[in-house]
């Protein structure tokens, strides 16, 4: 890291396993355990998918270590540098690597919620314009190794189901506002279902292969809350 880079860092004492990667953006940096569940591309690709509004205030669901909303705040920051965002995750170590973060790029504006999501305070009750969230995508089936369970429930519905996601996403959302999410590309029917249950309309669609001409693995969308039966298509990209 050279001098320019390293310019409103802040020093952080890092952990066992705990290491700082570069998120290619500005010089920014992430704290991730290597010990713990580590983000995929699927994160960056919905940080690049998701637009922000003026006057947004942002959440997280599902945030991990918080790559979603690091890198998509890193990419809009010198237009939007206040933009709030509020980071809600179910595992301690991996919210309190979200905050360390924080610290190091000196990101003022994010504040971390450690729980459930079906257990948001009331507080948060429509208070936000844009939802992101990378959840578990895979139905509970074949067992799991006890001994990685702690990854295990970021890729499976064993504490949050897809209902849930919709759920909490209507409640913390102001009429108008939107949820850009990803799921796999063979659950699309539901995941439009379980958002239209809970006054919650896909508006946009994207649709990502693995290599030029294949099957479609994950679906982004983008659904509005209160919004009307609409939905734009655009052309599937391949995360070659």
């Amino acid at each position: 890291m050279n001098g320019a880079e390293t310019e409103n860092r802040n020093v952080v004492a890092l952990g066992e396993g705990e290491v700082l990667e570069d998120m290619l953006i500005d010089g920014l940096k992430i704290v991730q355990d290597t010990r713990l569940y580590r983000f995929t591309s699927d994160s960056v690709l919905l940080s690049r998918f998701a637009k922000p509004k003026k006057g947004d205030k942002a959440a997280d669901f599902c945030a991990g270590s918080g790559i979603v909303a690091f890198h998509f705040y890193a990419l809009h920051k010198e237009k939007f540098p206040n933009m709030p965002f509020t980071l809600f995750e179910l595992q301690k170590p991996l919210s309190d690597l979200s905050v360390k973060t924080a610290q190091y790029n000196g990101f003022d504006n994010f504040s971390f919620v450690n729980g459930a999501l079906q257990d948001i305070p009331k507080e948060y009750n429509e208070a936000f314009s844009l939802v992101l969230c990378n959840p578990p995508y895979e139905r509970v089936g074949a067992g799991f190794d006890n001994d990685e369970y702690h990854k295990a429930i970021c890729r499976k519905e064993i504490t949050l189901t897809l209902k849930d996601i919709a759920k909490a996403a209507a409640r913390v959302l102001k009429f108008g506002g939107r949820i850009c999410m990803l799921h796999r590309a063979d659950r699309i029917a539901e995941v439009c279902y379980e958002l239209h249950e809970v006054n919650i309309e896909v508006k946009k669609m994207q649709f990502v292969g693995g290599r030029v001409a294949s099957k479609p693995y994950l679906v982004m969308v983008e659904g509005v809350k209160g919004g009307k039966p609409n939905c734009e298509i655009l052309e599937t990209i391949y995360n070659v």
